[in-house]
């Protein structure tokens, strides 16, 4: 069974720096005799709300560090968010210590990223 722990990421607001790393599941390293192994995340929800009278557009990638290489695109590329509403993506993503979850917005603080999910000790 599964011991996996519920969390939350931000809310945090999206720059127009379309490589900032957004979600990154953390290594776990240390102790004796028992090895170590990198953690993982399933993410099950993001919302992005739009705070502005306009509407405005976000893009997200999973991949390496810093990275939004073509073809990586995961949750939206440019999907528009009308002005004072909200975008829910639902699904359940996995990722590993190696990936990040990278992006931004076309307005620099119009909208603002939140997400749940789980996150467990990789096997």
């Amino acid at each position: 069974m599964a011991a996996n722990k519920i969390f939350r990421f931000g809310p945090t607001a999206l720059t127009t720096t379309l490589t900032t790393n957004i979600l990154n599941p953390p290594t776990a390293t240390g102790g004796t005799g028992a090895g170590s192994s990198g953690n993982y995340i399933v993410l099950r929800h993001v919302r992005i709300v739009n705070k502005t009278g306009s509407a405005a557009t976000f893009s997200l990638w999973l991949g390496a560090t810093a990275g939004n290489v073509a073809g990586t695109e995961v949750i939206g590329n440019a999907l528009s968010v009308a002005a004072n509403a909200a975008y829910d993506w639902y699904g359940m993503l996995r990722i590993d210590t190696a990936d990040f979850l990278v992006g931004g917005a076309g307005t620099t603080t119009a909208l603002t990223i939140e997400g749940e999910g789980e996150i467990g000790v990789a096997g």
